[in-house]
């Protein structure tokens, strides 16, 4: 405990680090006030608050600001579509490839598109929005004049939502965006931890106290996995230069166990709400009815068809995506160019083969833990929890919320290094 007063109190000493926890809760507070702002022409007393399936998934990273109508009701959701377009443009497109390989003026070319690319999707998905809400009989003036005032307001939020995570970044801790999902994810704790309580009852307040157990067990997995990471040994060749041996340290060549973070996930999400949907369509339906049960099942989250399609769905996604972030070639022409080896490894092919082998390794205990993750809330909801509490016991949010946590800690933890040293080159300084 003394040791938790004593960094909250070198926190307060650094002015950078302490303007920057300022500026993040200021805008974390100003994002979490918007959540609650309604959209104009809205009857809160008829709509419905039941989401499901993917919907039910953004609602969670939005704080359920999507599910109360709010102007934030998309939240970064659109930026975070526009990022994954790009991303794979980059895999896919040489022209995206030769920008990203430009440095600095290509990672603002791709920011600038990345910009205008959410415009559009903001658009569309605010046109959405508005057909979703329409269904539900709650727009209380002219249905015209609400769809587009209120997709104005939708895009304009969304932008607004963007800005402040680029704040976030830029002044505050962490990575914006993440951060406000986090924040929107963390929100809906408190309600969920209350609804399982008292559900549980005095008389069930033990096994409430083993839930929270798990939970915390459950945690600790996770963040174990986040920070795991297999070390490949390098060692740089000896080079002589005036009298001089420069070279010949070893050193490691880290590859994260979770190098894909949630990826797979959000993929394998997307596409089984696409499935869905084209199993919904009504020329289909009627020459086809066993495909709407299909259909409904997959839209249940507690379904075993939903949940073995979604665990296969996140393995593939994960073999997918690794293969085409880490490119083994690339890394062993980079080693042989910069004069480093693998022990007991030749260069160029042969390395580049053994780097496959430790990625495939690490690729498919990955991809087990990452469906096993994803699926651990349906386990919760058959062991009697709560729909609410049971969500954070896996998926996409709990591996989101581990990983803003650790990024912001690891960033404070820079700067409370880096003011340790100021102190002890000063304290040097006296002394001589």
């Amino acid at each position: 405990m003394n040791k938790l007063f004593q960094t909250i109190k070198d926190i307060y000493q650094i002015k950078e680090l302490r303007v920057r926890v300022r500026n993040t809760f200021f805008f974390l507070l100003f994002f979490r006030a918007g959540t609650v702002v309604v959209l104009p022409g809205i009857n809160m007393e008829r709509l419905s608050s039941n989401v499901k399936g993917m919907l039910g998934l953004l609602d969670s990273f939005l704080g359920s600001s999507f599910s109360k109508a709010s102007v934030f009701a998309l939240g970064v959701a659109p930026y975070i579509s526009a990022s994954i377009v790009m991303h794979l443009l980059a895999i896919a497109w040489p022209k995206v490839q030769k920008i990203q390989r430009e440095g600095e003026v290509g990672r603002r070319r791709i920011a600038q598109i990345t910009r205008k690319l959410t415009i559009f999707i903001a658009i569309f998905q605010s046109f959405q929005y508005i057909l979703f809400t329409s269904r539900e009989g709650v727009v209380a003036i002219n249905q015209t004049l609400f769809m587009v005032m209120a997709i104005i307001i939708l895009t304009a939020g969304t932008l607004f939502c963007m800005w402040i995570g680029e704040q976030l970044t830029d002044r505050g801790i962490g990575n914006g965006v993440t951060m406000l999902i986090m924040v929107g994810i963390v929100s809906s704790f408190p309600a969920a931890l209350y609804e399982e309580a008292r559900f549980r009852g005095s008389k069930g307040m033990f096994v409430f106290m083993l839930e929270l157990l798990l939970l915390f067990f459950i945690l600790v997995v996770v963040v174990a996995f986040t920070q795991a990471t297999r070390k490949v040994p390098i060692q740089y060749a000896k080079q002589l230069s005036s009298s001089t041996v420069y070279g010949g340290q070893r050193q490691y060549l880290p590859f994260k166990l979770n190098s894909v973070g949630v990826m797979p996930i959000i993929f394998a999400n997307m596409l089984v709400f696409l499935v869905t949907l084209l199993l919904r369509i009504k020329w289909l339906g009627g020459k086809f009815a066993w495909l709407m049960d299909i259909s409904n099942k997959l839209q249940d989250a507690t379904s075993w068809l939903y949940n073995v399609l979604f665990g296969l769905l996140i393995i593939l996604f994960t073999f997918f995506y690794t293969a085409f972030t880490v490119n083994p070639v690339q890394i062993a022409e980079d080693m042989k160019r910069n004069g480093s080896f693998i022990p007991g490894i030749a260069s160029g092919n042969a390395t580049a083969c053994f780097l496959d082998n430790v990625l495939e390794r690490i690729t498919f205990y990955s991809a087990i833990f990452l469906a096993v993750i994803a699926v651990l809330p349906l386990f919760a909801r058959m062991a009697g929890l709560s729909p609410n509490f049971s969500q954070f016991y896996g998926g996409s949010a709990l591996l989101i919320m581990v990983g803003s946590m650790l990024e912001i800690i690891q960033q404070m933890e820079s700067y409370l290094l880096m003011r340790r040293y100021e102190l002890i080159i000063n304290k040097g300084a006296r002394i001589r």
